[in-house]
């Protein structure tokens, strides 16, 4: 899949790129707890991710490749 911004109550929350649909539920549900924060009764959506929002995660993957870390290893990074 492409990277993917998650959103909270239509706020860009944070960028990941799962593996597949199934892989996004799971984190959707998951990170219920990390996501909504102390907003309880948020909206939790998704779209994909703008230029500026790829690019944030690209320089977040790229840092992590540097110190030796594998793509399908890396999963996303909060804005």
């Amino acid at each position: 899949m492409l990277p993917t911004t998650i959103l909270v109550d239509e706020t860009p929350r944070c960028v990941v790129r799962p593996n597949d649909t199934r892989a996004l539920n799971r984190f959707l549900r998951n990170a219920r707890p990390y996501l909504l924060g102390e907003q309880a009764d948020g909206a939790i959506t998704h779209r994909q991710a703008s230029e500026e929002e790829l690019a944030r995660w690209r320089s977040a993957l790229a840092l992590h490749e540097a110190w030796g870390g594998a793509d399908e290893d890396f999963f996303g990074v909060p804005l």
